[in-house]
C-alpha cells in the first residue's frame, strides 16, 4: 500500500503492510525530499558541537565489527597546553600556524569558510569543530594558499574526494604533459592531486604543478630523496633538508611511509608479492642494509616540526599495504595500521593535520573491516584508500575493478579515494587514461555519498531523472557528469531529439509510454516539459573524437553528424513533427526517423 506523506509531500511506503520492516531509516540525500525512496538506511548523522562523541556519515555496522574509537585529536593535544575550565589554552608566546591549531582555539578561519561554502550540507562551525576533532583536515599549504589553491576539506562529514596520481617517470612524459594532465585531471573532478615524478626534473615539475593547481597538492618526498642516490646512502640529513624544501615549494600533504617497522618485515616473507608500495620497499632495504630502525618513524617528531610550519597536512602512508587479494588483511599489513594510529597520536600532539593510507588490493567482504579498524585504531583521522581492487585478474580494467571496492570503501568509512586507471601496473597513464580513471572515481565517490544519505547529495540524480522522465534529451545531457559523451553516443544511433530513444524505439519506449498515463506523475514537471522534436546541432570537436575513438560508425559517418547543421522533420514552426509519437500514422516513417 502508498500512501501520501504530507510532511514532506511525497509518497513512501506503510511499512505495516510489509511482512518484513524497512530498516531504520538515517539522512535523506534529496535536500527536497522528491521521489518515493524512505531515504538512505545509513546511521542517523550526528554532527555535534562538543569536541567528542560526534557521529558522522557512517554506515551501520556489520556485526563483528571493530567499534569506533572514543578518542579524538582533543585527546592528544601538545604537552604544554593547560586544560582550564574545560578549555584548552596555549602558552603565552604561542602563536597558531595550522588549521588544527586555529580549530582547537575556536578560530574559524576563511579556508573553513571557503569549505562550508563548498560543502553546503555543514556550516562553517561544524567544519572547524570536525578539524578540531581530527576527523577532518584542509590540507592548505600557507604558501600555496598564495597561488591558486581553493581549499576544500578531506573527513567523513564532508562529500568523499577522488585523488588523481600523475608524474614523469624515467621512461615517459615530461613536465609539460604532467601540467596538462594536472588540469585535464581538474577538468574531470579530481579533489587532490599526487606529483609522483620518478623521472625528468622533479623539482620544476613539481614546481610548475603547484603553480598551476587549484586543487591541493601531494608527493611521496622519499622519491626525490634518492634521485642520484642509491637507498642506501639515505641519511637524516637529506630526508630533513628535502622535507623543508618540498614543504618551502607549497606541497599540501606528504605520504612518509613512517609506520613500516623493522620488527614487521618478517612477516612479508610469505607474501605472493611482497612490499608493493615504492616508498615501502625502498625503506625495507634500507633498513636491512643498515640494520637499524625506519629513519621516517626515528625521525618523526623532527618531521612534525617541518610540517607545522607551513601547514603541511600528514598523508601517512601504508608501505605494507597488500598488492594481492592472497595479501589483504595480513599480519604485516595490520601491525602496519596499529602503527600508523600511534604516529597520528604523535602527529596531533605536534598540531598537524593527519590523514592515513589505506590497502590497495582487498577482496570485497574484508573492505568495510579493513574501513572500521582504521577508524578505530586512527580514532577517526579521515581515511585515503588506493581502490581498493577486488579482484586481480582485469589488467586494462582496474578501474572498474577498483571503483567497485572504492564505493564500499567510501560507504564504510573512508574519505578520500586515490583514483586507479586503466594503465595500473601496465604503464603510466595518459591523458584519456586519467579521464577514465577520474569519472570511474567520481562515480564510486557520488554512489557512496548518496548511500550516506549526504543532504543534497542526490539532488541532481533527482533532477536528472525528471528529464528522463519527460524525454527532454538536452536537459538530460546538462546534468550529465560528461555532456559531450552522453549527446555524442545518443547521436550515434538518433540524431533527432524526440519522444522516444534508438534503444527501444517509438512503439516499445516505456518512459513515453508512462508519460503518456494520466494517472502517473512521470514525465510531468512542467520544469522539464517539451513539446516537439528538436533538431540536434553538429557535433562539437569533442563530440567528434569520442565517436571516431569508438570506432564504431564509419569516417563518413561521424563526419556527417559533425558537419550536419540541420535535418528535415517535416516540422513548421508551432507544430510537431511526424516522428512525435501523438502525430505518427506510419511505423516506416518513425523507423526512418531513427535510421537517420
Amino acid at each position: 500500500m502508498i500512501t501520501t506523506n504530507p510532511s514532506k509531500n511525497k509518497q513512501t511506503l506503510d511499512e505495516s503492510t510489509l511482512q518484513l520492516p524497512l530498516p531504520t531509516v538515517g539522512a535523506d540525500p534529496s535536500s527536497s525530499h522528491q521521489g518515493t525512496t524512505p531515504g538512505s538506511f545509513a546511521n542517523k548523522p550526528q554532527l555535534a558541537s562538543g569536541s567528542v562523541g560526534a557521529k558522522t556519515f557512517s554506515s551501520p555496522d556489520t556485526p563483528g565489527m571493530p567499534a569506533a574509537s572514543d578518542k579524538t585529536a582533543w585527546d592528544f593535544m601538545p604537552p604544554d597546553w593547560q586544560c582550564v575550565d574545560g578549555k584548552w589554552q596555549p602558552p603565552a608566546d604561542f602563536v597558531p600556524i595550522t588549521q588544527l591549531e586555529h580549530a582547537r582555539l575556536g578560530t574559524v578561519t576563511p579556508e573553513m569558510h571557503r569549505v562550508a561554502q563548498r560543502e553546503p550540507h555543514l556550516t562553517a562551525q561544524q567544519v572547524r569543530d570536525e578539524v578540531a576533532a581530527g576527523r577532518m583536515i584542509i590540507p592548505a599549504n600557507t604558501v600555496h594558499l598564495g597561488y591558486q589553491l581553493d581549499p576544500m576539506c578531506v573527513g567523513r562529514a564532508g562529500l568523499t574526494k577522488i585523488n588523481a596520481n600523475m608524474g614523469a617517470s624515467p621512461v615517459s612524459s615530461s613536465t609539460d604533459e604532467e601540467v596538462d594532465k594536472l588540469r585535464w585531471s581538474q577538468r574531470w573532478g579530481a579533489d587532490t592531486v599526487m606529483d609522483l615524478s620518478t623521472g625528468g626534473d622533479l623539482d620544476a615539475c613539481r614546481d610548475a604543478i603547484i603553480r598551476d593547481s587549484h586543487v591541493p597538492i601531494g608527493t611521496v618526498p622519499i622519491y626525490s630523496m634518492i634521485i642520484g642516490r642509491r637507498i642506501e646512502d639515505l641519511t637524516d640529513d637529506i630526508i630533513l633538508k628535502t622535507l623543508e624544501h618540498q614543504a618551502q615549494q607549497g606541497v599540501d600533504y606528504f605520504t612518509i611511509h613512517a609506520g613500516v617497522l623493522r620488527e614487521h618485515l618478517p612477516f612479508v616473507k610469505d607474501r605472493l608479492i611482497g612490499i608493493v608500495s615504492r616508498g615501502g620497499s625502498l625503506l625495507a632495504k634500507w633498513m636491512i642494509t643498515h640494520g637499524k630502525q625506519n629513519p621516517m618513524y626515528e625521525l618523526w617528531d623532527d618531521i612534525c616540526r617541518i610540517m607545522r610550519r607551513y601547514d603541511v597536512s600528514f598523508s601517512i602512508g601504508d608501505g605494507l599495504r597488500p598488492g594481492g587479494l592472497a595479501d589483504a588483511t595480513d599480519r604485516a599489513q595490520l601491525s602496519e595500521l596499529e602503527t600508523l594510529g600511534e604516529l597520528t597520536e604523535r602527529a596531533w600532539r605536534h598540531g598537524v593535520q593527519v590523514m592515513v593510507e589505506g590497502p590497495g588490493h582487498v577482496p570485497f567482504d574484508q573492505i568495510e573491516y579493513n574501513m572500521k579498524l582504521q577508524r578505530r585504531l586512527c580514532h577517526g583521522a579521515p581515511f585515503y584508500v588506493l581502490g581498493p581492487l577486488v579482484t586481480d585478474i582485469f589488467p586494462g580494467y582496474d578501474h572498474i575493478t577498483s571503483c567497485i571496492g572504492a564505493t564500499a570503501a567510501g560507504y564504510h568509512g573512508a574519505s578520500l579515494l586515490c583514483y586507479v586507471t586503466p594503465k595500473e601496473h601496465l604503464g603510466l597513464p595518459k591523458r584519456d587514461d586519467v579521464k577514465q580513471g577520474c569519472i570511474a572515481y567520481k562515480i564510486a565517490a557520488h554512489a557512496a555519498d548518496v548511500a550516506l544519505g549526504i543532504p543534497g547529495s542526490r539532488d541532481r540524480d533527482d533532477e536528472l531523472t525528471k528529464a528522463r522522465a519527460a524525454l527532454n534529451w538536452q536537459k538530460h545531457f546538462d546534468l550529465s557528469f560528461d555532456p559531450d559523451t552522453a549527446r555524442a553516443f545518443h547521436d550515434e544511433d538518433l540524431d533527432v531529439d524526440t519522444d522516444f530513444c534508438a534503444m527501444c524505439g517509438h512503439d516499445w519506449c516505456s518512459v513515453r509510454i508512462s508519460k503518456e498515463i494520466t494517472e502517473f506523475f512521470s514525465g510531468k514537471d512542467e520544469q522539464y516539459a517539451w513539446d516537439k522534436p528538436k533538431v540536434t546541432a553538429a557535433l562539437t570537436l569533442e563530440q567528434r573524437e569520442i565517436l571516431q575513438k569508438r570506432g564504431v560508425l564509419s569516417p563518413e559517418e561521424v563526419h556527417r553528424l559533425a558537419a550536419k547543421t540541420k535535418l528535415t522533420v517535416h516540422a513548421t514552426p508551432g507544430a510537431k513533427a511526424a516522428c512525435h509519437s501523438d502525430l505518427v500514422t506510419d511505423e516506416d516513417e518513425a523507423k526512418r526517423l531513427q535510421q537517420i
